[in-house]
């Protein structure tokens, strides 16, 4: 089995870098501009796909009644948006394997 690790930005960079031939400074700026488009597009309520990849989805959650596991009091939660991914099937099947 596979040790857990986390793919970083700088890994993203990195991987440009070997593939492109670009420098490591424009690796990393063209890493971060991409982040930082999805994440304007997202704060901006706009669903973001990557075809082969996924999509993020935003939802926005109504206010409903929990319930506190511990006391077991009821207590309101308020409205919110919540950010979720669907991976696409081309992800699903290469994760599989």
């Amino acid at each position: 089995m596979r040790s857990m690790s986390t793919l970083t930005r700088a890994d993203l960079a990195e991987a440009i870098n070997r593939k492109l031939g670009l420098s490591r400074a424009d690796s990393l700026n063209m890493v971060e501009s991409i982040l930082d488009l999805v994440s304007d597009s997202l704060a901006e309520g706009e669903n973001v796909k990557i075809s082969g990849f996924g999509t993020f989805l935003l939802r926005d959650k109504s206010e409903r009644v929990g319930r506190n596991p511990k006391t077991g009091v009821e207590v309101p939660i308020t409205p919110r948006r919540v950010l979720t991914f669907r991976a696409s099937q081309m992800l699903k099947d290469r994760v599989a394997g």
